[in-house]
């Protein structure tokens, strides 16, 4: 066979080898979760985000799910005895197995390209502090939800990965991740995580710090949703050049009646204050275990955030007061997550040094 046959030969097997890819992908539905306590996100291979709502599952009284999602958050707080709703996660772990397993299937579900569809991998970003059981717990979780491998990966390094940052590369990059139900900040390097710090604190906190403060000093009862509101609408880490005000709506605690109440800005960052504290002592804990040449790297690249957390008006202000560096916000930090998550699933084998 001459050469021009066998490049023609070689060229119908590799098109045949494609085709043959092509048509296995119809049948495939490999997909990365970032599975928070508030948000779950969800990309697929090739497509990016596809799905992003609340991490909650509404059940009827037989214990069947109804809905999930957003459609299940507007019920929530608002249910009779006939209707509940679950937040299956806590602290970014998986506190209800059962809800938490409805929850991945009907999210996985939603996400599927065509109903006949199957899921070969599945990547799964998990908090740094994770326990071997709580491992065991998402696992589990994802295999019955019909994942055929499950691969774990860090929240810290998703994230950077999420921002663009070469994690192979011998340079060190400091990642503040602040989500729902924790607050994951590492020191990457050499594809791995050099140290790392979980705080069981995070934006989930925030709300509740608003919620008990309200009750306090305005002996006023709120509901998680508003008290959300709130930290979005007019919650800061340090002062505004012009302070904000809004009107909300509860129960007043003496009277028992409905009520309508104006607070500012100023009365939430008093609120929010002590687990905000938290969170720079956690980074100047974690600066103070690092390496000098990798701080030295920090000094150059500043601290990078990400979460939902870091969308609290001035914390990045807050932070670089404290440390004396400069900090950066990562492009939409809500889905910086699940985009270094889609990123490891597109390129498991450039990426297996950062799977869990």
């Amino acid at each position: 066979m001459d050469s021009s046959a066998v490049s023609q030969h070689q060229n119908r097997n590799g098109s045949e080898k494609v085709t043959k890819a092509g048509l296995l992908d119809l049948f495939y539905n490999d997909i990365a979760i970032d599975l928070g306590t508030a948000n779950t996100l969800i990309s697929t291979k090739g497509n990016g985000i596809v799905f992003s709502e609340p991490s909650i599952v509404a059940f009827s009284l037989e214990g069947s799910p109804v809905c999930i999602g957003r459609e299940a958050w507007m019920m929530h707080e608002k249910t009779h005895d006939k209707l509940r709703t679950v937040r299956p996660l806590k602290d970014g772990v998986i506190a209800d197995f059962e809800a938490a397993e409805h929850m991945i299937r009907a999210m996985v579900k939603c996400a599927k390209k065509k109903w006949y569809s199957t899921t070969r991998q599945m990547v799964i970003c998990v908090p740094c502090g994770i326990t071997d059981v709580e491992k065991r717990a998402i696992r589990d979780s994802a295999e019955n939800a019909g994942a055929r491998e499950v691969y774990m990966v860090e929240e810290p390094m998703a994230a950077a990965i999420g921002m663009g940052l070469n994690v192979h590369e011998p340079k060190g990059h400091m990642i503040v991740d602040i989500g729902g139900g924790t607050t994951e900040i590492a020191v990457i390097a050499l594809s791995g995580i050099v140290h790392a710090q979980s705080l069981r604190l995070a934006g989930d906190k925030l709300t509740e710090d608003i919620m008990h403060y309200i009750r306090r000093t305005n002996n006023l009862l709120i509901g998680h949703k508003t008290a959300e509101k709130i930290k979005c609408e007019i919650g800061s880490a340090a002062p505004l050049e012009e302070e904000l005000e809004m009107d909300i709506k509860g129960r007043d605690v003496v009277a028992g009646i409905p009520k309508t109440l104006r607070i500012s800005s100023v009365d939430v960052r008093d609120a929010m204050s002590q687990s905000v504290n938290l969170i720079v002592q956690a980074i100047l804990g974690s600066l103070e275990q690092t390496q000098p040449e990798l701080a030295a790297d920090i000094l150059d690249h500043g601290i990078m955030l990400a979460g939902g957390g870091a969308l609290l008006k001035n914390l990045d202000r807050r932070i670089a007061e404290r440390t004396d560096l400069p900090v950066h916000i990562a492009d939409d930090p809500l889905t910086a997550v699940v985009r270094g998550t889609g990123a490891v699933l597109d390129n498991l084998e450039y990426y297996k040094s950062v799977v869990v």
